[in-house]
């Protein structure tokens, strides 16, 4: 588990796991500003147990969610709590970006793996496979969704410093990424800092 109380960085389109356990604070951070974070937590006792969007939006009738805000695992349990929030706009509706998202989206004919890749191959230690990577919560991701359904993504409102604490109900296995995707990232990559309290 790694210790409480060091700043550590994830260099920009890459990703880590680690243990974060009952009780103790994550803090993620966007030390440059406008830079995506996706963010997973499985069960560190039965990893079948997973973060859950559809959970989640359904009990907070809200697409938006900010502090105070429970996230949900599949089985209706709280995973994390979010308890301080300097942005209040992140995303729980879009899927970790892939190659297949580089190749469909962008024509890219080389396509990075993306978070999606990034997450599976820091996971795997921990027993995560590929097909058990859900969507992720996107930390400071900006998708305003219009009247009509239709969405956007739009460069992220954080700026350099910002962050967000999240207080975890039960012993977790956390996957975090700096995203890969220009569209989600203001056309640039960045890294991303988190802290274990």
């Amino acid at each position: 588990m790694p210790p409480e109380g060091r700043r550590r960085r994830i260099e920009p389109r890459s990703g880590v796991a680690f243990e974060l356990a009952a009780g103790q604070t994550l803090t993620v951070i966007d030390p440059m500003g406008q830079q995506v974070a996706d963010l997973l937590a499985f069960n560190a006792a039965d990893i079948g147990e997973v973060i859950s969007s559809g959970r989640t939006l359904d009990y907070a009738n809200k697409i938006y969610l900010t502090t105070g805000d429970p996230l949900y695992s599949n089985r209706s349990n709280v995973m994390l709590d979010i308890v301080e929030d300097m942005v209040g706009r992140h995303d729980f509706l879009l899927t970790p970006c892939s190659k297949d998202t580089f190749r469909i989206i962008y024509g890219d004919t080389d396509p990075h793996r993306g978070c999606f890749g990034n997450l599976a191959a820091a996971l795997a230690t921990y027993g995560v496979t590929e097909d058990m990577i859900p969507t992720a919560f996107n930390v400071f991701m900006n998708v305003p969704v219009d009247a009509s359904g239709s969405f956007q993504v739009l460069p992220p409102l954080s700026r350099p410093g910002d962050h967000i604490k999240f207080v975890a109900r039960m012993d977790l296995v956390i996957g975090l990424t700096a995203c890969s995707a220009l569209q989600s990232n203001g056309g640039s990559f960045k890294p991303i800092e988190w802290e274990i309290g």
